[in-house]
Order: structure tokens, then sequence, then C-alpha cells
């Protein structure tokens, strides 16, 4: 799981010693992703499954994808289809994803690179793995979390973001023992690339055996953490988390999260995705590839869809759909 690594960790800006008089974040749940498949057959474990809503906004949905090693010709990738009212964030760690659009984004990510794709009003997109890796297979895994946008820009402009490993911000906590990349929104002072409509902040971490990190959290926002690979505890009361699991954090202004002395044979470190944002506090109604406030709303969607307002399949990537 290389992400973006670094030769001498003690090199980074280190995050600060938390205060003595913070509040340690408790743990709420820990809840477990069932698997599925999504697009046209890849595997993804559903991370938000089993979690309330309201500990989720401004979130909608995650998915981890993979991880799974393809055999050539195996990968698979998504058709073309629509999205509006809402941002998807694809964040990749092992393999490569080609990404297009109807608004002209798009581009290769590959491992540490993120793409942040704004649907606002209206989009058309595919992902698919290139041509190469389809013959060569290879190892694929990433994530994909999906953002609500507040009413008021539901119908902003779609936008496309392609945020290289190389832009992220690098941190190492006090004592050296965790890495982490500060993908969007800002952490101790610190500031990620992502830009959002909706106040978030989102980081991988990776936690070395028997180190443990507390990270300073906006009071306001929630707290989220995913486990992407290892064994660990969450909170300062240490409730065991595995690959696979989801820790909901009640409110407070520091997280902790710790790695088991010994991790397993597939991973050397605990590798976390932590993500948190201020509640938007709307009405949600969702279906499908829509995020919006009202039923009638999503139902205005998939007719403008159906009638090509959400834009057009550009005649130079039909061949890839």
């Amino acid at each position: 799981m290389p992400a973006v690594t670094v030769d001498n960790i003690l090199a980074l800006p280190r995050l600060n010693e938390t205060t003595p008089d913070a509040t340690p974040r408790p743990v709420l749940a820990v809840t477990t992703a069932p698997t599925g498949y999504e697009g046209e057959g890849f595997p993804v474990r559903r991370a938000f499954a089993g979690v309330e809503m309201r500990h989720l906004d401004p979130f909608i949905h995650m998915d981890q994808m993979g991880e799974v090693n393809y055999a050539p010709g195996e990968p698979k990738g998504t058709p073309w289809h629509p999205h509006r009212g809402f941002e998807t964030v694809t964040y990749m760690i092992d393999g490569t994803m080609e990404h297009q659009d109807s608004n002209g984004g798009g581009g290769v990510i590959s491992g540490g690179d993120t793409q942040w794709m704004t649907a606002g009003g209206g989009i058309l997109h595919i992902e698919a793995p290139p041509e190469k890796l389809v013959m060569s297979g290879g190892l694929f895994h990433g994530v994909q979390l999906w953002v609500n946008l507040p009413r008021d820009n539901k119908m902003a402009a779609p936008r496309y973001q392609d945020i290289t490993g190389s832009k992220v911000a690098l941190l190492s906590s006090p004592d050296g023992g965790a890495l982490i990349r500060v993908i969007a929104g800002e952490l101790d002072g610190h500031q990620g690339p992502g830009s959002t409509y909706t106040p978030i902040t989102l980081l991988h971490a990776t936690i070395a055996p028997g180190a443990s990190v507390t990270l300073p959290w906006n009071p306001e926002f929630n707290a989220l953490a995913y486990v992407l690979a290892g064994d660990g505890t969450v909170g300062t009361e240490r409730r065991p988390v595995h690959m696979g699991q989801t820790t909901v954090f009640g409110r407070g202004d520091t997280i902790t999260i710790g790695a088991a002395d010994t991790q397993d044979s597939r991973t050397e470190s605990l590798e976390v995705f932590v993500l948190g944002g201020k509640p938007i506090r709307e009405p949600v109604a969702m279906a499908g590839p829509f995020v919006m406030n009202t039923k009638a709303e999503v139902i205005q969607a998939f007719e403008d869809y159906q009638a090509g307002r959400l834009g057009s399949i550009p005649a130079a990537h039909e061949t890839l759909g």
C-alpha cells in the first residue's frame, strides 16, 4: 500500500502535542462494511453501511474499491453514467484509473492521486482501468467517497480537480510513529490541496505497529475513521478495530487511533482513512446517482438525464464506454 511515502518521516512537519484541556472524542459505534460489486463488477466494501445518516452528514456514501489483485483481462471499471447534487472523491492507493467526463475533465490517477469531481447541476462520467492494466492485470485498491452539496450549491457548474500525490500535505505525529497525508481541509494548521464547497477534513494515516496518534479535530465537525488495512484501536478507550470497519466518534476536540503491536502478513502498518465535516443539516433525497433535497428534485434529475440535459458523451470517448 504505497500511496505517498517518505524516506525520513522525522524530516516532515509535526503535529503539535494536544493540550491537557482537550476533550477526547468517545467511540459511539464500530460497524463492519459488507462486500458487494460496483460498475462492471469490481469488488467493493460499503464503508458506511449501518452508520446513521446523522453521523455521516455531510458525507453520503463511501466504497473501499478492492483490494484485489487482477489477472490479465480482469480489471473492470464503470460505464458512462450521470450524477447531480454532490461531489465524488476517488483516492487511488494501488493501481491506475482513467476518468473522463462530459464537462471536459479527466485524467489518469494512480498511487496517492485523488480525482475530485463536482457533479453539481449534472454531469456524465466514466471511470475505467487503462488498457495497459487490463492487459497486464495487477493490484487495484482505492476509495470513492460521495460528499453532499448544500442546497445552494446543488446546481453549481461541474468542475474537476486533479490532485496528484505530490500536492498532498505530509505530516508526522510528534514521535514519528504515524505518517499523515492531508488530502483536503485543514489539520493543525496544515492545509490539504482539495477545494471543497462543504467544510471537511480528509486524510490517510499510516501508523506503525505499536504507535498511536492523537489528531486535533474541529469541534464543529463530525468524525469517522475507516480501516483500510491492519489492526488497531480507536479512542482513548482503545476499542479494537480491523480492516473493513468504520468508527463513529462522538463530540470532542481530538481523535486517538493506535496500531496493534503486530500486523498480519498483508500489511506492515495500520492504514486508516479519517474524515469529518460540518453537517449540512438539510433533507436528503437520494436515488441511484442523484442526491437532492426532495423526491421531486430527484425525479427531475432522472427526467433531465433522459432528455440529455446532463451533458453528452464526447465523440472521442465513445469507444471507451
